[in-house]
């Protein structure tokens, strides 16, 4: 199954939605929202703001690896 590098990202304080690309050398802990500002950070449990927020899981997770 090929990796997939994008992710759609929504701000759970204001709703606002875009597509990110993921980094595949890093998790990314933070994440702040272009619209209201808020600085998203990984659930408790999630490795990065991908496997909180986004609509795809990080390339880690994805290859059922370790993440970071």
């Amino acid at each position: 199954m090929e990796t997939i590098l994008k992710s759609e990202i929504t701000c759970p304080n204001c709703g606002h939605k875009k597509v990110e690309d993921m980094p595949t050398n890093a998790c990314q802990f933070f994440y702040e929202c272009e619209n209201c500002k808020t600085v998203l950070k990984p659930n408790k449990g999630d490795c990065c703001v991908y496997c909180s927020y986004g609509t795809i899981p990080c390339p880690p997770i994805q290859e059922n690896k370790n993440c970071c």
